[in-house]
């Protein structure tokens, strides 16, 4: 399930991103391209053995799926399914940020 939001903080254990902790990404992070637009696939670990799956599209816009997936390829498998069954659109908000998204 994916749930679109603005810029998010994570927070853990009472812990804000600026906290110290090393977020580790995976090596499957990368961008796609479909249709002259283009999202960032990030992928990172979640400091429980999860991965966390967002994509960040060309403004700014950020979707990151609710829950965690066990591997790092399962998150990335998911958001190829994603642009397959209803297209790289459906990941691409607003340009201001604002109103519908796809």
């Amino acid at each position: 399930m994916l749930t679109a939001l603005k810029p998010i903080a994570l927070i853990k254990n009472n812990k804000s991103m600026n906290d110290e902790y090393e977020i580790k990404m995976s090596h499957l992070c990368q961008e796609i391209s479909s249709g002259g637009k283009t999202i960032q696939i990030d992928i990172y670990e979640d400091e429980e053995g999860g991965w966390i799956l967002e994509t960040v599209d060309e403004y700014g816009n950020s979707t990151v799926w609710k829950d965690s997936f066990k591997t790092d390829s399962a998150a990335l498998t998911e958001v190829k399914k994603t642009i397959l069954s209803g297209g790289i659109s459906a990941l691409i908000g607003p340009k201001d940020g604002k109103g519908k998204w796809g």
